[in-house]
């Protein structure tokens, strides 16, 4: 639900709308907690802390019928693992920001690969936007970005583009969330339903970064 809170109507318009564009707290019944994949420890309530949403109450599955996944993604104490990535803030809401598979973990910190698409798609160039996390000798995972460019900029010096979307970025985000490369192309795989096909794009381009590196 996402009907302000009491402590939240009596903030300011511009504090009440940070709140707002989160998806917002469970319904009576629903309880919600942020874990750590690769601990299984739940994280702080902070705003900050990003982790896999767990859900679970009288609406939440508690088994997938008949289905190996039941194991993996639904816990014996009626948790459901829901797979997808955000926080809670102090208030409890709940903010998605991923996909947890789609997050780029560069240094040991979590940058959203949906975020970075959603702004650089907000640029008058770009058509399509594409991020992935791929693998990186230093830090783990640095972001690469595919743009599909609107016609009229077709044909304008790539590096010039690149640079100026990187600018572009940096207004909204930190420096060490910036994609290292910005990969213009003329179309964006896509599966059956129409998604981006990150799959196909981390296999493609895996081996990118690491052989930067050794020249």
């Amino acid at each position: 639900l996402n009907h302000p809170k009491p402590e939240i109507k009596s903030l300011p318009i511009e504090q009440q709308w940070e709140h707002m564009k989160k998806q917002g707290y469970p319904p009576f019944g629903v309880e919600v907690k942020i874990v750590d994949p690769s601990t299984g420890k739940e994280l702080p309530w902070d705003g900050r802390s990003i982790g896999e949403a767990w859900w679970r109450g009288p609406w939440v599955i508690k088994e997938y019928y008949n289905d190996p996944r039941t194991k993996d993604q639904c816990t014996p104490d009626g948790w459901w693992k829901s797979g997808d990535a955000g926080f809670i803030d102090e208030l409890g809401y709940f903010k998605m920001v991923d996909r947890l598979k789609d997050l780029v973990k560069s240094g040991g910190e979590w940058i959203s690969s949906v975020d970075l698409e959603n702004t650089l798609m907000a640029h008058p160039a770009v058509l399509e936007a594409c991020v992935v996390g791929i693998p990186h000798p230093r830090w783990e995972e640095r972001p690469l970005a595919f743009v599909v460019l609107r016609e009229e900029y077709k044909g304008k010096p790539e590096e010039e583009l690149a640079s100026e979307l990187k600018e572009y970025l940096s207004k909204s985000f930190s420096k060490w969330q910036l994609p290292d490369k910005i990969l213009f192309v003329n179309e964006i795989p896509k599966t059956s339903v129409g998604k981006f096909d990150k799959k196909v794009l981390r296999e493609q381009f895996k081996d990118l970064y690491m052989e930067e590196q050794k020249k």
